[in-house]
């Protein structure tokens, strides 16, 4: 069953994937809704420009899955909640995991579960938490033929960031994809490193896992496909983007756009023309 899944959210023609998160409003933070404010909109928008998968909670499901249109982008359902992100964070942090989240990714016909795998300055407890969720998620996904998606995330300290910050030292996200390969992902969703060109450290680390590469913090419209066609050519089995995609003026033609590069072999400069 979990090769069925697969081959939902795997582009047959390709085998990458274009997931776009859309999961945000599980986290308590207001800079993270803009561009989402309309989430039902905002789902339409995004299934008629035709991503492989989009990422949504177990509140927000239905806005994907009660659609009656064919074919539609696979459903990625989000089983954490956090408060970790933010420039003033609570004084206790957490990360934890909705209930029987298997059956419920199958009662809603999803294609995958994702969970974070949390690495932040000070905050080992959070990462205990994270670990848990993965260990009693990983049996679960096993038994009902659910693929687990496992979100291993550096944090650079909030105190130097101002706030949730992607650290992109290719020294701490290699040890921590590796990890979530050890603790049984049958997808990883990394971090981008700061040098694109050293991200095939990430690709041989996990050991024939595909990769999918987070978006990480905004960039342009030029940054973002350029770099997305670099890590695919660093061996990446395609990306999960969010705010990128979403906080666009136009989340369609970026959707488009970064789909020509994913699936078409289009270099950044002429799918930045598609945005023209």
């Amino acid at each position: 069953m979990k090769t069925a899944r697969l081959h939902r959210l795997f582009n047959p023609r390709t085998g990458r994937c274009f997931d776009v998160a859309v999961d945000h409003g599980f986290f308590n933070e207001g800079s993270f809704l803009a561009g989402i404010e309309d989430l039902p909109a905002a789902v339409r928008t995004l299934v008629e420009a035709a991503p492989d998968a989009i990422q949504l909670t177990v509140g927000q499901a239905r806005l994907l899955q009660g659609l009656p249109v064919r074919p539609k982008p696979a459903l990625v359902l989000r089983t954490d909640v956090a408060n970790v992100y933010g420039r003033q964070l609570p004084r206790t942090l957490f990360s934890r995991m909705i209930e029987q989240p298997v059956l419920q990714a199958v009662r809603l016909d999803a294609a995958c579960v994702v969970v974070n795998l949390f690495q932040i300055p000070g905050q080992p407890e959070v990462t205990d938490q994270c670990i848990n969720n993965i260990l009693t998620l990983k049996p679960e996904c096993d038994h009902y033929g659910m693929p687990l998606m496992i979100e291993p995330l550096v944090f650079q300290p909030n105190e130097r960031a101002g706030g949730y910050m992607v650290d992109g030292d290719v020294r701490k996200i290699v040890p921590l994809v590796r990890q979530a390969v050890e603790l049984g992902a049958d997808i990883i969703k990394a971090d981008p490193t700061d040098d694109v060109a050293l991200y095939r450290e990430v690709i041989v680390t996990a050991g024939g896992i595909p990769v999918l590469v987070r978006g990480g913090s905004k960039a342009t419209e030029a940054e973002i496909l350029a770099r997305t066609e670099g890590l695919l050519r660093q061996g990446a089995a395609g990306i999960v983007y969010g705010r990128n995609i979403i906080q666009h003026p136009h989340p369609d033609r970026i959707t488009r756009a970064l789909m020509a590069v994913v699936h078409d072999g289009a270099s950044a400069e002429s799918a930045l023309k598609l945005l023209a």
